[in-house]
């Protein structure tokens, strides 16, 4: 079993960094540490003999320090809603089940459209044109496994498409389209990394991300997605599983990606953001207005991507679960899977009567100054980005002469933000903005 020192242990093992990269990534603040990190034997200990899970104790430990990498995936999975914490080892094992033959008929579903699906290729150049018809002999693959069996290639070695046929079905198209779009992506995600010189993963997260594509078709695929899923693959082994825990990621941010010709998909959330900065720090708004940057735009990638720019690779996974466990609803799998836009209806156990120490430290905040408003609460990220403005107030007011100074300062919090001092720091503005909302809330006359 692992020791841990005092003064905690460095993670950096996990998520190893290619040396030639090891210059350009942020060095990793997170430590394991005895005592507040989620352990491995404090983790099977939450479990009952059946398997239901005391979640109360473990979101305690998470928002003290973290998760230990080893248990990381498995954790998440019950953060992210693919679990009841009421349900059973069994249970859990049906369901697991279900969901990995759901996600293995999509695929061949996909499959069925394109043949380079499930096959370790990875498409890098447009397949088809925008009114259906096949593009024969484009650089469309990247070998993404050396060992790949069964496929054809032409005699200059690449790949070409079997079909001759044009496309009819738009929603084909557009699913066609975008898998190049994906490849490309996904060449460019956390290249930093070890575990991506495996061309196995590069494939497997190119495989999620176009079945994800296919069976959300409002939302499809849009950058920084990949971002996202990325941590899934690494943390879960099983392909499947790796899919259900992006999947219900979505659920929480599909709507930054939801973009029309009027509105940014996170407008909402830039709009959060505004009204919280301009009661908690009316000087910095008004700065921020007379330069031009009262939209907050500047701030679209902190949301798109959930901070994954700001940080390292481990430290991102840790602000991650630190923000899910402080807003965590025991309800979330019972909602997302009566409601889920992308999944089927998959039983869960029957509900029942949650103690409040079941919710996250921030969502009991908002159930207690009933803050959840008819759209639902406002996510943490949105004060945690606020959190990243305050910290630099100063140096925005005395340097921003203009949009594009805003905006250097803003992107140099790279590599210095702090996940837990970010979080702690996002629950006082929290309180604080709650407490202002709520005086200004007129008194009832009885």
């Amino acid at each position: 079993m692992m020791r841990w020192g005092n003064s905690g242990q460095a993670a950096d093992s996990f998520y190893q960094v290619r040396p030639d990269c090891s210059q350009n990534v942020p060095s990793t603040k997170f430590k394991i540490k005895a005592g507040k990190t989620l352990s491995v034997r404090k983790w099977h200990a939450a479990f009952t003999r059946e398997g239901c899970l005391d979640i109360a104790s473990v979101l305690s430990r998470i928002q003290r320090g973290g998760v230990h990498p080893a248990i990381r995936g498995e954790v998440w999975e019950f953060l992210l809603g693919c679990y009841d914490p009421g349900s059973t080892f069994d249970e859990r094992d049906q369901i697991r089940h279900r969901r990995r033959m759901q996600y293995a008929r999509w695929k061949e579903e996909c499959k069925e459209m394109d043949s380079h699906v499930g096959t370790g290729k990875i498409i890098t150049a447009p397949i088809i044109t925008e009114d259906g018809f096949p593009i024969k002999d484009p650089l469309v693959l990247l070998e993404a496994t050396s060992d790949t069996q069964g496929t054809s290639t032409s005699s200059s070695g690449v790949e070409v498409s079997d079909s001759t046929n044009r496309v009819i079905d738009r929603q084909i198209i557009d699913w066609k389209l975008t898998l190049h779009q994906i490849g490309l992506d996904v060449l460019r995600t956390d290249r930093s990394m070890v575990f991506y010189e495996n061309k196995e993963n590069l494939s497997k997260l190119w495989d999620i991300l176009a079945v994800y594509a296919w069976i959300d078709k409002e939302v499809g695929y849009c950058q920084g997605m990949s971002d996202l899923c990325s941590p899934m693959i690494v943390l879960l082994n099983d392909e499947a599983d790796a899919f259900w825990c992006f999947e219900r990621l979505m659920h929480r941010l599909r709507g930054n990606f939801r973009c029309t010709q009027q509105s940014v998909g996170v407008e909402n959330q830039l709009q959060h953001l505004a009204s919280i900065i301009q009661v908690l720090d009316p000087k910095l708004h008004d700065h921020l207005e007379t330069l031009g940057g009262g939209d907050y735009l500047f701030a679209f990638r902190m949301f798109m991507v959930l901070f994954r720019r700001e940080l390292s690779f481990g430290d991102s996974l840790y602000l991650w679960e630190m923000m899910w466990a402080l807003e965590y609803d025991p309800d979330i799998f019972s909602t997302y899977d009566e409601t889920g836009a992308a999944t089927h209806k998959i039983e869960g156990s029957k509900p029942k009567v949650k103690s409040i120490r079941q919710f996250g430290k921030y969502e009991r905040e908002n159930m207690k100054n009933g803050a959840n408003d008819g759209d639902g609460p406002v996510p943490i990220s949105v004060f945690l980005v606020a959190s990243v403005l305050k910290e630099n107030s100063p140096k925005l007011l005395q340097e921003a002469q203009g949009i594009d100074d805003v905006i250097r300062i803003v992107n140099n919090v790279n590599g210095d933000l702090d996940a837990k001092r970010a979080c702690a720091v996002a629950l006082k503005l929290h309180r604080k903005y709650l407490k202002k909302m709520q005086g200004k809330k007129p008194k009832t006359r009885w």
